[in-house]
């Protein structure tokens, strides 16, 4: 008996629902009920069906306000999940070596979690005065380098919503405790590629960061470079850190399938 082809067993509404999460991918994060039918090419009733599936199992998400839907936090679990798995930390380890042969400066990597930055990877300096964050450990994103690098490319309603809640607690006289001024910084980040903490979550220490892109161009992680602020001096940042740094982010965004014709 002749074997079927594996298109003989595509379930159509399996293909149609996989069709409406593709849509998000673009510069569009929202979407409407009409907008779907027209590009999916599908009856109303069959898209709010296929959107009503998707939102019980949390892979999209209603703006109540819009009443337009966008993806929910599943997708995002699930593109993380993709990242451990398929390359992120398998691909950082050579690059945060690098970095530390480099300047001799402890290099890490980390991910944006619920407003908090989680350290997944540490490549420590050999300095005897040294700044290493544990593995697993949350530190608020507001006030850390790598935490403001993915606030920066967050849309500003999520940010706002991020933050409708939460105080921005002052850790030292250097923390942005206002959202107005954090949001100047952020914009400043978006245009600059890095981000810089500079004694803001302890004193003594300063921080660089770039951005991680993947292959749909979103920022899935940060790279970074901290020390004591006696060794990260304005000239040395400009100078040497930060390049390194912004460099390696491009990098490993490549290594992660991001289009190297587009801008970081």
């Amino acid at each position: 008996m002749a074997r079927k082809e594996k298109s003989e067993y595509i379930i159509q509404a399996v293909s149609h629902a996989l069709d409406l999460l593709e849509q998000f991918q673009g510069e569009d994060d929202e979407l409407g009920v009409t907008e779907l039918s027209k590009r999916l090419k599908l009856h109303k009733n069959n898209v709010f069906r296929l959107l009503a599936t998707l939102e019980s199992r949390g892979y999209v998400e209603q703006n109540r306000a819009t009443e337009n839907y966008r993806l929910g936090l599943k997708s995002l679990e699930l593109g993380q999940t993709f990242i451990k798995q398929m390359g992120l930390l398998r691909q950082a380890q050579p690059v945060l070596e690098k970095m530390v042969e480099e300047c001799n400066e402890t290099s890490y990597i980390s991910i944006f979690k619920d407003g908090f930055i989680v350290y997944l990877e540490i490549e420590e300096t050999t300095m005897t005065v040294r700044v290493v964050p544990r593995i697993g450990i949350r530190l608020p994103a507001y006030c850390t380098a790598a935490g403001k690098v993915h606030l920066a490319f967050l849309r500003e309603e999520e940010l706002d919503k991020l933050y409708a809640k939460t105080k921005l607690l002052s850790f030292t006289s250097n923390t942005l405790s206002d959202l107005n001024a954090l949001k100047t910084e952020l914009e400043e980040i978006r245009k600059n590629g890095f981000a810089i903490d500079n004694e803001e979550y302890d004193i003594g220490v300063r921080c660089v960061a770039a951005p991680i892109r993947d292959y749909t161009r979103r920022v899935v992680g940060a790279v970074s470079l901290s020390g004591p602020s006696m060794r990260f001096t304005d000239e040395r940042m400009e100078k040497e850190l930060v390049p390194i740094v912004v460099r390696e982010g491009k990098d490993l965004s490549t290594r992660l399938g991001y289009p190297t014709d587009k801008e970081a």
